[in-house]
């Protein structure tokens, strides 16, 4: 089989010092796969200096290999500056669906009793992001307008993929927008919702309002694996509150989807969901966990596109990272003593003994 062609884009600060670690799941020593990296450079200086040609760039690239690796990125608070490469990222390869999966951490005590997993399926484009915004005066006060775009397609996309979430979690589809207020807008996700859950007759389907989503992830909803269809904006935030519900985003990755118009899988790109830890870099104690499970995320998804090494190694990547933090070796933010290094060299000691087996 040839070579697994990944584009993996560099970063900043602790971001790319965790991206080195996570690389060194793919090594064929560690992995059995034969891998083939391109890099392109997204600090922050090699955007500035590109006037973000360069993620233009890393754009086409994964278009075109149909998988990526993604560090951690400073986004600059001013106007005139680069912006944001994840929303170029996005849109560049027609990206649809943002999966951020919480998971119970092994050693780590889980907030309002959540143990089961919970999915966000997030649009990955449109809504309140890149939405046209402007001022102007009306009777003497000032007024603030944006125009907010969704399309069916991209709305199909993540309610399908939600149900298909649920099946492989177990659970059922909890959640929505908020319909009953924005019909027009906010409704065409959930007719979505609707008419995914009719193919999908065999996946409990339990719509529910975006507020009372919220109430019912800490009022005991959770009872069971979800997986929350959301807007972009919704699912933005709901990542925020349900990965710290586990204790810590570190047991999550970030994978954008690219869909084709049957919603099968063109493009998956991962990453941790955490940013850039300024404060940790150089120090060895940041946790790497979050860009691991990236690696085999990707990998998940290599598999299920036939490569079955792939998807071999990627089942060995998450099951070790899990072994580990609950044999007791995990970084400082988890309770543990473990530095960066050390808990990768245990998760590649774990995952070379799954696969030599």
């Amino acid at each position: 089989m040839a070579a697994l062609r990944i584009v993996v884009l560099d970063g900043d600060e602790t971001g790319q010092e965790l991206l080195e670690q996570a690389l060194r799941l793919l090594a064929p020593g560690v992995s059995g796969l034969e891998v083939k990296i391109e890099r392109f450079d997204l600090s922050l200086d090699s955007r500035r200096r590109s006037g973000n040609r360069v993620c233009y760039e890393a754009a086409a690239a994964i278009s075109d290999a149909g998988y990526g690796l993604k560090a951690a990125t400073i986004t600059p608070e001013g106007a005139g500056d680069v912006g944001s490469p994840n929303r170029i990222i996005r849109e560049q390869v027609r990206g649809k669906v943002i999966l951020r999966t919480g998971r119970r951490i092994p050693g780590v005590t889980p907030v309002a009793g959540v143990h089961h997993p919970i999915s966000i399926c997030r649009m990955a484009v449109g809504d309140a992001y890149g939405a046209e915004q402007w001022r102007e005066s009306s009777a003497g006060d000032e007024i603030a307008c944006r125009t907010e775009r969704i399309s069916r397609s991209v709305c199909r996309a993540v309610a399908e993929f939600a149900f298909r979430a649920a099946k492989d979690l177990g659970g059922r589809v909890y959640g929505g927008p908020k319909w009953t207020v924005s019909p027009i807008y906010e409704g065409m996700l959930k007719e979505e919702m609707d008419a995914a859950a009719e193919r999908h007759p065999e996946i409990p389907y339990e719509p529910v309002l975006i507020d009372a989503t919220y109430a019912g992830l800490i009022g005991g909803a959770a009872d069971a694996p979800l997986a929350i269809p959301a807007l972009n904006r919704d699912g933005d935030l709901l990542s925020d509150l349900v990965l710290p519900l586990f204790g810590s985003i570190a047991g999550a990755e970030s994978v954008l989807l690219g869909l084709d118009a049957e919603d099968r899988t063109t493009v998956a790109m991962a990453e941790a969901p955490h940013g850039t830890a300024p404060a940790l870099q150089g120090k060895d104690v940041a946790n790497p966990m979050a860009m691991i499970l990236a690696v085999a995320a990707v990998l998940h998804h290599a598999g299920e596109a036939g490569d079955g090494a792939a998807g071999d190694a990627s089942q060995a990547i998450y099951s070790s990272v899990f072994e580990a933090t609950a044999a007791g070796v995990r970084t400082p933010d988890l309770g543990g003593n473990a530095g960066t290094t050390e808990f990768t060299n245990e998760v590649i000691a774990r995952v070379k003994a799954k696969l030599e087996a």
